[in-house]
């Protein structure tokens, strides 16, 4: 006999050890990452929907089931649960579209105050974006150039966007992926986009004018990730993944597979992760790329494969990835993109490698390592550190240096950092450190400190 929707919801909810409440309060959490202004009671309403037998309205039954799925570490469908939802938007509209027509789209949807819930309602999907195959690449590098423009794009105008580019860079790393994303989304939709209609003074200006526009869009995808638009993150690295297509430029298409490699494994899908981080390192996107780019898409593909349970080849690939920042000199030019990624970026991401392995032990060494070689140069990813450091202490019973490691988060965060990734780590602090905080005043003050924080910055 068919389970009833009651039925159904209630043994996926035992099969990942949550009540209603804390079901409710998940889909919060992935509801609020589309948008931020969701009330709690959001939650709370579906749920008691969902056990009615009333269908919930709009993407909730999407919602949930993403909320799901991150829990149980597998594709949770609506059918599951007895409701045919709406599919996602098909997020790159087709590998065939044109990176010029799905900019001027996404950029006057993501600009548009009218029209922006399209993209902040949408949810990220892990299986909405299968990668093109080799055909495809190669079809993208040989398309022409538009040339309804009369300005004549040459070099000077690539080290514009460049410079720009990596001015924005620094500034997302200093206060998080909420700071600037509108200003980079207005420049790469209004001047790079005329830029890239040529025409060009040569070839070799046209293919660079993609790479720097590929990089622009990237970030704005990494900033959006960051600020916890996972939907509209995974919009602008499908348009900067087409753009590096059409710049033939596979070491940029590496970098952007990394970064959504990395999106795929923090929202909980790491078999898709591991397809992605699998090609940024295959072929010419890691044999022509710098050695600190190797060492940087390395060493997510290592999570990846750990995160996978293939233990050995994670240990090889972190061994690689080392070698590989290594051989970086500073004689050796390298892509603006990776200033950021050096001996303390390498060891945060081994660390959470190494997490995921289960030597907590070497985890916090790593960690201990990044906070040492960092300092507080790039804030943002020191403060996420620190939140994943905190966390690695209570895991091994040590309440004391994951109060002092959370405390020490807080007062970087309390600097002016707009991003929802280290915001989390507050947030997992407080349920972490739940059971413990009557114990002491100092727990109780840090909990009391972290929630003043989240209140504030809402």
């Amino acid at each position: 006999m068919a389970r009833t929707r009651n039925e159904r919801l209630d043994a996926l909810l035992r099969e990942a050890g949550w009540s209603r409440a804390q079901a409710a309060n998940a889909f919060n959490r992935v509801a609020q990452e589309h948008d931020p202004l969701r009330q709690s009671v959001i939650g709370r309403s579906h749920i008691s929907m969902w056990v009615g037998g009333t269908k919930p309205s709009g993407d909730a039954p999407i919602i949930l089931c993403q909320a799901l799925s991150r829990r149980l570490r597998r594709k949770i469908t609506p059918d599951e649960l007895g409701f045919t939802a709406p599919a996602p938007a098909d997020l790159a509209h087709g590998w065939d579209t044109d990176p010029l027509t799905e900019l001027a789209e996404l950029g006057g949807t993501d600009l548009d105050l009218g029209r922006r819930h399209i993209l902040t309602n949408a949810v990220y999907s892990a299986t909405a974006l299968a990668l093109p195959d080799a055909h495809w690449w190669q079809t993208v590098a040989a398309l022409p150039a538009d040339t309804r423009t009369r300005h004549r794009v040459g070099d000077a105008d690539v080290a514009t966007v460049r410079t720009l580019t990596t001015a924005f860079s620094r500034v997302d790393q200093q206060h998080g992926g909420g700071h600037g994303r509108k200003a980079v989304v207005q420049y790469l939709n209004t001047e790079v986009a005329d830029l890239l209609r040529g025409p060009f003074a040569t070839a070799a200006v046209q293919r660079a004018m993609f790479t720097a526009a590929g990089e622009l869009a990237y970030l704005a995808g990494w900033m959006a990730f960051d600020n916890g638009e996972h939907a509209l993150a995974q919009r602008y690295f499908a348009l900067a993944l087409k753009l590096a297509a059409r710049a033939d430029d596979p070491p940029l298409s590496a970098h952007i597979l990394r970064a959504m490699a990395h999106q795929a494994l923090d929202l909980g899908a790491p078999r898709q992760a591991l397809a992605y981080s699998a090609a940024s390192v295959n072929g010419p996107r890691y044999i022509n790329a710098t050695p600190r780019e190797r060492a940087l898409i390395q060493v997510v593909h290592a999570r990846a494969l750990a995160t996978n349970g293939q233990r050995q080849a994670a240990a090889t690939t972190l061994v690689r990835a080392e070698t590989d920042l290594t051989n970086a000199s500073d004689g050796t030019p390298e892509p603006d993109r990776t200033f950021f990624f050096g001996e303390a970026s390498l060891a945060h991401e081994t660390a959470r490698t190494l997490t995921v392995l289960g030597d907590a032990p070497a985890a916090i060494s790593q960690f201990q390592r990044s906070i040492h070689k960092r300092g507080t140069t790039f804030r943002r990813t020191h403060a996420v550190t620190l939140g994943y450091l905190g966390a690695t202490h209570l895991a091994q019973g040590n309440l004391e240096a994951a109060r002092t490691a959370w405390a020490t988060a807080l007062d970087t965060l309390e600097t002016g950092i707009h991003s929802a990734r280290a915001r989390q780590t507050i947030t997992d602090m407080r349920t972490l450190i739940s059971p413990y905080r009557r114990r002491t005043t100092a727990l109780t003050d840090l909990d009391n400190r972290g929630a003043a924080y989240l209140a504030h910055t809402r």
